[in-house]
């Protein structure tokens, strides 16, 4: 009975450390990759795309995406800022980031969250379970290339 309590404590401590940081975003506010692929392969108008990555992870990116930096640097989130300085709040706008699962990505939830505090009200962010590679490009979505300007 005596060891009960600190294996409780510890089992307790362990799974509070192993949880991801908590999501900014709303079931309806998390699009899936392919979504996203058919809309841009439609007639339809597209979001704002956002791209909050890593430069390097932008040589290949969405079509008419803009970059905006790493949302996990204060550089990052000022540029976000700029990218979206002249559009409504009230506008459609996509960000991802793709440099490595989703569940971990250092850069999708603190520009979701920046975006949301500045008053944007459809914001989403895309799916990215795996990585580009993986998720968008092995799958012959739409993409452009490029390199970020420094």
């Amino acid at each position: 009975m005596r060891y009960l309590r600190p294996l409780a404590l510890i089992l307790v401590t362990g799974i509070l450390l192993c949880q991801t940081p908590a999501d900014p975003w709303s079931k309806s506010e998390f699009v899936e990759p392919e979504v996203i692929a058919k809309l841009l392969q439609s007639s339809a108008t597209p979001p704002k795309i956002i791209c909050v990555a890593f430069p390097l992870n932008f040589k290949r990116h969405l079509p008419k995406a803009v970059y905006a930096g790493p949302g996990s640097k204060a550089e990052g989130i000022e540029l976000l800022k700029k990218a979206v300085a002249d559009v409504p709040k009230d506008a459609d706008i996509l960000l991802y980031c793709g440099c490595c699962p989703m569940n971990v990505c250092p850069n999708m939830r603190p520009a979701f969250k920046a975006l949301k505090e500045m008053g944007y009200t459809k914001v989403r962010a895309m799916n990215i379970p795996t990585n580009m590679p993986t998720d968008w490009y092995g799958k012959n979505y739409p993409t452009e290339e490029s390199t970020p300007a420094k």
